[in-house]
């Protein structure tokens, strides 16, 4: 059967239709886009977005969706994101913060190792008894021979004013602190028989075993030239015994019937001091001025130390 007229193609392309309604917008100046016929079309903002921040915080400028991101050089500091010319990576693939983590461990491993040193851990301080032991009787270790040498002999016990022994020694041994006395009454064999005199020899020594005694030694000695009354005293250093030593003289007048001298030393955590005191009923030529009794107490204190040590 003929057909009347050309039948239509269904696969036939369409002859192009203009687009309806207003004319497209004017490319942009940037010129048109690949793939659009109106040319650039303005981004519309999304509300839902997250803000970025402005550059210099040290965060990647935002990429297209999809594609890798990577860090900016330098951004960042160091350890958190990147440090210079890096990407937060030290070293072979190590991240900057656990290079950082490395850095603290070690820091403190240091640092708690000299608290334990200094016993800043809870620990007590290693004391610096420089090789001196407890006496028992610090008499017996106290040199005599200085003051035997000025013609000084202990008083007989029985007719002396104290009760007990002459030297009399006491001493006591404790965990924070070992505590030794020696006492002892002197005559002149230079007295006459009608001549009072006095002469006492106080010694002490201590071995400090959980606090040094360096900060506050010198301050107890000097405190002897601030006091205010009719008495005055002298404080001068003394050197070649222990770490430091003093020595406070009353200063004496012409009708001075008497002396009084202190020595204190220092050598470590142990403290040692002898005092003399005397008095005279009579100005006796014979007794020693504080000039001489200072010489026999240096000389004393220096060989009573080293027998300390023994």
């Amino acid at each position: 059967m003929s057909n009347s007229g050309e039948q239509p193609n269904p696969y036939a392309q369409q002859p192009h239709q203009p687009p309806q309604g207003p004319p497209p917008p004017p490319p942009s100046p940037a010129g048109p886009q690949p793939g659009s016929p109106y040319g650039q079309v303005p981004q519309q903002q999304n509300p839902y977005a997250q803000p970025q921040p402005p550059a210099g915080y040290g965060y990647p400028a935002a990429a297209p969706h999809g594609a890798p991101t990577a860090p900016m050089p330098g951004a960042g500091p160091a350890g958190y994101g990147g440090g210079p010319g890096g990407s937060g990576n030290t070293g072979k693939g190590m991240p900057s913060w656990l290079w950082a983590l490395g850095g603290a461990v070690i820091a403190s491993a240091v640092w708690a190792g000299v608290l334990a040193a200094t016993g800043g851990l809870g620990g007590e301080p290693s004391p610096d008894l420089r090789g001196y032991r407890y006496q028992s009787d610090l008499c017996r270790s106290t040199s005599w021979t200085p003051f035997e040498d000025a013609r000084f002999k202990m008083e007989d016990s029985s007719t002396s004013d104290s009760s007990g022994e002459n030297p009399e020694s006491s001493g006591h041994e404790d965990p924070a602190l070992d505590s030794m006395w020696c006492n002892a009454d002197l005559v002149s064999e230079d007295a006459g028989d009608n001549d009072y005199s006095s002469t006492l020899l106080y010694s002490k020594a201590f071995l400090h075993k959980k606090t040094d005694p360096a900060p506050e030694f010198a301050a107890q000695y000097r405190s002897y030239a601030q006091e205010r009354s009719s008495t005055h005293y002298k404080v001068e250093p003394v050197r070649g015994l222990g770490d430091e030593a003093y020595l406070v003289t009353r200063e004496e007048t012409a009708d001075s019937k008497g002396s009084y001298v202190v020595l204190g030393v220092r050598d470590g955590w142990l403290t040692y001091e002898t005092t003399w005191s005397s008095y005279s009923s009579s100005n006796n030529s014979g007794r020693p001025d504080s000039t001489e009794v200072a010489d026999m107490l240096r000389t004393s204190a220096k060989e009573t130390l080293a027998k300390m040590k023994g």
